[in-house]
Order: structure tokens, then C-alpha cells, then sequence
């Protein structure tokens, strides 16, 4: 499963998927060591998972989640869109085996919704419902996945949702649209 995450050395946060119902819920777990590059600096002598990271770890498996078996996966990312109820309860620290529990709350062909927990020997460490969009993907070739079809529309590649024509979109830094209001 982790193979099918678009990320590479070093950016993937999470080991091994444990638990996976498909299109519903997925465990996925990280195996904190002192030797994590971010420790060097957050903080020294006093070493801690920057909460950011729990957050992307956590993004991660519900990008696994999300994407494990859809038929289109090849032809679509999955960018952030917010982070809500983010809490942190507890520092993650070297040597804690980190279990991230994620659920989907809501799904849509464009958008997703999902609950996050970030939990160390069955305590709650860190939580939040993250919310994502899927966007074309660019091919090696330099070619777009022209449309992402769902289960209910279409998404079109620029962005724009027939059903929406005229609202405001805002842009990604690199010029993609995200297909939302600002």
C-alpha cells in the first residue's frame, strides 16, 4: 500500500499499513526513532515530532486510504484544503510507535473529509478532520489527465465544474487551479 503514497525518501511518514477497509477506514503505523532528521533541530536535547508532522503523517495514510483502490489513482493527486480541529494532547518522542487511525467522514467525487487520530500505546497524542481535493495529475510525458470522473460528476481538468461556471477559483502557486472559492 505504501508504494501507491506519490511521495518519496524522505517524505513518507508512515511504515505500514496495519488495517484497511476500503473506502472507509485505514491504520497505518510509524516507528519513531532518535534518527528522524527533524530531531536534529526540534528541538535539541529535548527531542519531540513536530505537531506539523503529525498532521502530514496522518494526511498521509487518508491519502493511502483514498487512493488505494480507486481505478483513476495514476491520474489524480490529493492537495490539502484545510486542517480542522487540529488538538495536540501529548508530544510524540523517539521511540514511540505511532498508530494513525483515519476514517472518512465524507466523500465526495471532488472532495473528502476525513477524521485523523494519532494515538501511542492507546493514548491520543494528536487529532483533527482534514480536508483534501483531487486535482489532475501531470504525466512524465508532460500531458494532464484531462477529467477525473467520480462516482456522481465529473471534474474537469481546469479546474472548473460545469455546475459552477463564473465562481471564483483560486489558484495553486504553480498555477493549478483548486478548484475553490477564495
Amino acid at each position: 500500500a505504501l508504494e501507491r503514497l506519490c511521495y518519496r525518501y524522505p517524505s513518507p511518514l508512515v511504515d505500514v499499513v496495519t488495517e484497511h477497509d476500503a473506502g472507509r477506514r485505514l491504520v497505518a503505523v510509524k516507528n519513531v526513532t532518535v534518527n528522524e532528521e527533524f530531531f536534529q533541530g526540534h528541538f535539541p536535547g529535548h527531542p519531540i515530532v513536530p505537531g506539523v508532522l503529525l498532521i502530514e503523517a496522518m494526511a498521509q495514510a487518508g491519502g493511502i486510504l483514498l487512493m488505494q483502490d480507486d481505478p483513476q489513482r495514476a491520474d489524480k493527486l490529493l492537495y490539502f484544503m484545510a486542517i480542522e480541529r487540529a488538538r495536540f494532547r501529548r508530544p510524540v518522542v523517539p521511540g514511540d510507535q505511532v498508530r494513525f487511525e483515519v476514517e472518512v467522514l465524507r466523500l465526495t467525487a471532488a472532495h473528502c473529509k476525513l477524521a485523523a487520530k494519532a494515538m501511542v500505546d492507546g493514548a491520543l497524542h494528536a487529532e483533527a478532520e482534514l480536508l483534501s481535493t483531487f486535482v489532475p495529475r501531470d504525466h512524465d510525458d508532460g500531458t494532464r489527465s484531462l477529467a477525473l470522473v467520480g462516482r456522481d460528476r465529473t471534474e474537469h481538468a481546469d479546474g472548473v465544474d460545469p455546475a459552477r461556471q463564473g465562481a471564483e477559483r483560486r489558484a495553486h502557486p504553480d498555477g493549478q487551479s483548486l478548484g475553490g472559492r477564495e
